[in-house]
């Protein structure tokens, strides 16, 4: 195999890969020798065709098979033999090549690399300061947590007849989406329990300032105008109106803060417990809270004291992931009604949200690369002890059994798992500067 590499930037390299002519020929003549093993041709027993047929027949689609097995191979060769890391482990997009027998086979790959890093400030004897972080646990905070939860177990009980929603108040309505005056499919909602004041959308509409003064019986409706370039030709040109009935008026119950709440909350003898059990509770989180907040110092001031080019495939797929996930955030937080979102409007928010996250992907980028090497260069490994405890720790989060956590990375295949042990791995990096830190006294 002949090499070349052209440098086209600090984080580019050109691979111009040439292949000898007797590899060609044998990769072709056991391309040929498959096929003809595979293949019926009226006359011959299998795998007696002559290669001269099967050429005649076959060789486009040969060719593209020798194509097929040839390129990643001696691509991953030549990486190799040219000492570089790739952005991405997979084949580049390759130039239009051809390939034919009795003759070298060339073709170029443009690889983007990963940059060099050099580390400095992030261990002894320059390790990163931090300001102490002074919070604590009050008394007022705890009687607050107190108070939330005794609100989680006031029990909803009907108002009395008459009564007029106000913040606070819950209303059990029923909502229907109509056009010209029928009933707009997918639109339907019954015995929707909406906590007046909350500003919690219900079928993607905010209803409370409509809601408050509305006693049972009544309803109140809202007109939502669509423009004529809507893909939805049921609503193109037209308004939906929507209906809220209000079906009940409810209101929460409060139970009074002694030792029987305690008793009812959980195995708790009295109320100065539970207090307690709240303050601990309290304690941990607020422990974490600053464990994470030094952690963000850190990675701040990790990008700021690198500096490098963050490459483009990187920062791409980044803002690309943040970008999906906020979008499908806002499906879920407006429901039925993101459906009726127009692509224009779409496409123009994806844009602006691509220029929003941009910085941040790239900041996450470079954090992220600056992680891999203090990894590299502190020798921090990824054990099958760290995967199995992430998997513990994500099946919590998700509330679900290990083994269904497990399967769905398995199912995602080596990118999956590779992407589970990355983050594990710049956990550990990030764990080992935090470690070694100074916090100022």
């Amino acid at each position: 195999m002949k090499l070349e590499v052209t440098e086209l930037g600090p984080m580019k390299r050109a691979l111009k890969i040439e292949i000898p002519e007797d590899e060609v020929n044998r990769r072709f003549a056991q391309a040929y020798a498959d096929l003809n093993r595979q293949v019926q041709i009226p006359g011959f027993r299998p795998g007696k065709a002559p290669v001269a047929l099967l050429e005649k027949r076959y060789a486009k689609e040969v060719e593209e098979d020798v194509i097929r097995r040839l390129v990643p191979d001696y691509y991953e060769r030549a990486i190799r033999q040219a000492g570089i890391v790739p952005v991405l482990v997979e084949v580049p997009p390759l130039e239009r090549v051809k390939i034919k027998k009795n003759a070298a086979f060339s073709f170029t790959a443009t690889v983007e690399i990963k940059p060099k890093i050099e580390l400095r400030d992030y261990r002894p004897p320059n390790p990163i300061s931090l300001k102490p972080d002074t919070r604590t646990v009050t008394e007022e905070q705890v009687d607050r947590a107190l108070e939330a939860l005794r609100e989680q177990q006031g029990q909803l009980q009907a108002a009395p007849a008459g009564t007029r929603l106000a913040e606070g108040d819950y209303a059990v309505l029923d909502v229907e989406g109509f056009v010209d005056l029928a009933p707009l499919e997918g639109a339907k909602k019954e015995g929707q329990l909406h906590r007046v004041g909350s500003k919690m959308p219900v079928l993607g509409l905010e209803v409370d300032e409509l809601l408050i003064g509305k006693k049972e019986g009544d309803f109140v409706e809202i007109s939502q105008p669509y423009p004529a370039t809507h893909p939805d030709r049921r609503l193109a040109g037209k308004s939906v109106t929507f209906r809220f009935s209000v079906k009940a008026v409810k209101q929460k119950k409060l139970s009074p803060l002694d030792d029987e709440f305690a008793k009812d909350c959980g195995p708790y003898a009295s109320l100065a417990e539970l207090k307690e059990k709240l303050r601990v509770e309290m304690e941990r989180a607020l422990k974490k809270d600053i464990e994470e907040t030094y952690k963000e110092f850190i990675l701040k001031r990790l990008a700021e004291t690198h500096h490098f080019e963050a490459p483009d495939t990187l920062v791409e797929r980044e803002l690309t992931a943040m970008v999906r996930h906020h979008l499908a955030v806002r499906r879920r937080q407006r429901g039925a009604a993101a459906d009726f979102d127009e692509p224009g409007k779409r496409q123009e928010e994806i844009k602006r949200l691509r220029e929003e996250h941009l910085p941040e992907a790239t900041r996450r980028v470079k954090v992220g690369l600056i992680l891999e090497a203090i990894a590299d260069k502190e020798r921090l490994t990824v054990e099958e002890e760290d995967v199995s405890a992430e998997i513990e720790r994500m099946a919590s989060e998700l509330k679900l059994s290990a083994e269904e956590v497990r399967r769905m990375v398995e199912a995602g295949g080596e990118e999956s798992g590779d992407g589970l042990r990355g983050r594990i791995l710049a956990d550990k990096a990030l764990d080992f500067v935090y470690r070694h830190a100074v916090i100022q006294k």
